[in-house]
Parts: C-alpha cells; structure tokens; sequence
C-alpha cells in the first residue's frame, strides 16, 4: 500500500486547528490498487473486492487491449488468453489469477520470468462439466437436434419417427480421458447415477475410484461407447484424437470434449462424421474460439456444438469467482496464494515485492 504526502496548496488543507505550535497534520493519500478482470465477476467476487482496490474489467480481450490494460495493474483476474508482452509492461503486477482450473490462458514461463506468481482455482467447475458431459450424451443418445427439428418443421409424427432409433444410457461403456476433478465427477454420476461402465486412462494410473477401471488410451478408444474428454491440454494430449484412434472407435461411438480444442484432430473427426463412421460428437471447445459460423461442425445433426460453456452455470460462476477473489485478496495481503501453481518464482517475486 503506497502514500504521498500532500504537497502546497493541499497541504495547507491538512492543517487541523492550528494549535499553539501551528502544527501541520500530515494525511495520506491511497494510491488504489488496480485488480483487472479480463470479465465480469459475479456479484460475491465483485463485492468481495471493493475495499482491496478498483476493479476493472478489460474492454476488450484482444492481446494489445489486455497488454495495455495491465500496465498499472496489480492483479490480473484471467478468463481469456494473456499475451506474453502482457508481463513485460506490468512492472506493478504480482499475479495472475485464473478464474477457473485451467493454466492454458497464462503463459507461464512468461510469467515466471517477470517475476508474477500465477494461481488458478481447481475443482470448482467439475460438478458443472460432470452435468453437460451427460446432458450432451442423453441428447445424442436421444437424437435430439434431429427430432426437435423435424418436430417443429414436419410435425409430430416426423419427430417421434427419431425416437425409433434413439438409445439408452444405462448399460454402456464410457471411457474417460483425464482423471482430475472433472473426470472423477463424470466417473461418479455415469456409474452412480446412470448405471455406465466406467473405464479411465490418466498419465499416473493411480489407484482408480470407486468402480472405475484403468485402461491404455488405445484400448479405452476402441471398447468405449462415449469417450469424454477431460484432459489438460499439453504436448503429450495435442491431436491425442488422431485419425488413427478414430478409426479404432466403435461404428455408434459418441465423441464429447470438454477438455481443449487441439487434443482433437478436426479434420479426421469430420472426415469420419461425413463418412457416418462414428456416431457423433460434442464439442464445447475448439481450436478456433469463436468457432466460424460456417464450420463444417454446424452442418451435422449428430454434432452438438456449445460455446465453451460446459462449466459456466450461476453456481459455478460464483465458486471461481469467489475463489480467484480470495486468491487476489491474499496476494495484496502479501501472502501466497493458496493454489500457487509456479512456486519457483517466489524468490523472484520477493525481490520485486521485498515487503510481500
């Protein structure tokens, strides 16, 4: 927290009944910390840090509007993707907070270069993808787009007519890719509430949940009938839905990602939905955001395209939005961050923030 002291004619301001010595009271001036949001907050998170700073949201999220919008910026709240000269012009920043789970939107050795302490706020969506992941495989399943469409535009008996080909859940095997908190809670409702086989690949092949069974990548792909997609996106996971391991799936195998755009080879899934060779696909995230409108993926009826939205609902936008406030709060307090995520910066940080 900075002070000045008032100078001339604001000084004569501070004096306070001049008293047998004329005495001049001295009074500070707070420079106001600057918290930037690359969006809205929700309400709580919003309130939360009205007495730490000003709060500001970028007016738009292009990377020179963010670059210039940090440069007084001590903390920087990040719902989309930071540029790497953002970190180089914010000499006041000391961190960037991800108002959710994945790291993807920070570049971090950008970051830990300057000397910024990144943190994000885990788990608190999964409960939110859990539910879309299965809400998109009962639409599939059920042949919804089809139907509503043919409903509306043919009539009654053109929409019941899909019912004779739709499907059931309870019974089938759902493969999922990624074991963290979204994968575990997709896990526990298909096994627990909708009575699905659940087979898992996670690079630690730790001790699986409750009846959840570990499998390789291959073998998931080729005995699921949903693979799901929960990953983070790294080198390892970019283009992991290859061509070859689309021509492994199951002719009715249903395709959900709720992970990243680029762990998915577009052209190879649209090759084979053009080709009928799978069932169909979900996808909430691509390797162009916005999607075009005029994307391939729009033109099939087994496609249910959502726009990166899978873990935005009311409740889930208040918990990482408290959670990525708490966060700012602790940092301007001069403590770490509970969930620091580049903890080899903090030596660097300290010379910046010697006080912190």
């Amino acid at each position: 927290m900075s002070f000045a002291r008032p100078k001339g004619r604001a000084a004569l301001q501070g004096i306070q009944g001049a008293g047998r010595d004329d005495q001049i009271q001295p009074y500070a001036v707070l420079i106001m910390r600057k918290i930037l949001s690359t969006h809205p907050l929700h309400p709580r998170a919003t309130s939360m840090l009205a007495s730490a700073g000003r709060l500001a949201i970028a007016p738009a999220i292009d990377a020179a509007t963010l670059a210039a919008e940090a440069r007084d910026a001590d903390i920087v709240i990040v719902r989309a993707p930071l540029p790497p000269q953002l970190f180089e012009g914010a000499t006041r920043l000391r961190a960037a907070i991800r108002h959710g789970a994945g790291l993807d939107m920070i570049p971090m050795e950008a970051a830990t270069a300057a000397g910024v302490l990144v943190a994000n706020v885990p788990a608190v969506n999964a409960r939110s993808v859990a539910e879309h992941v299965m809400f998109t495989a009962l639409a599939l399943l059920r042949r919804f787009r089809a139907m509503d469409r043919d409903l509306r535009a043919r009539g009654w008996l053109a929409g019941r007519e899909h019912a004779n080909s739709a499907s059931e859940l309870a019974g089938k095997t759902i493969g999922i890719v990624g074991l963290g908190a979204v994968g575990q809670a997709v896990g526990h409702i298909a096994a627990h509430g909708f009575d699905l086989n659940v087979v898992a690949t996670t690079r630690s092949m730790r001790p699986a949940p409750d009846r959840i069974g570990f499998l390789s990548i291959d073998a998931l792909v080729e005995q699921s009938d949903i693979i799901v997609l929960c990953c983070p996106l790294t080198e390892e996971t970019r283009g992991l839905i290859s061509r070859e391991r689309i021509a492994l799936m199951k002719p009715h195998a249903l395709l959900i990602n709720v992970s990243r755009g680029p762990v998915v080879d577009d052209d190879a899934l649209i090759e084979a939905l053009r080709r009928g060779r799978i069932g169909g696909a979900a996808l909430d995230v691509f390797s162009t955001q916005p999607l075009p409108p005029n994307h391939p993926y729009f033109s099939f009826d087994n496609v249910i395209v959502t726009p990166h939205m899978a873990g935005i609902t009311e409740e889930s936008m208040m918990r990482m939005g408290v959670g990525a406030a708490g966060e700012a709060l602790l940092v301007l307090d001069g403590k770490l961050p509970v969930n620091l995520r580049n903890p080899d910066v903090v030596g660097h940080y300290r010379r910046r923030f010697p006080a912190s």
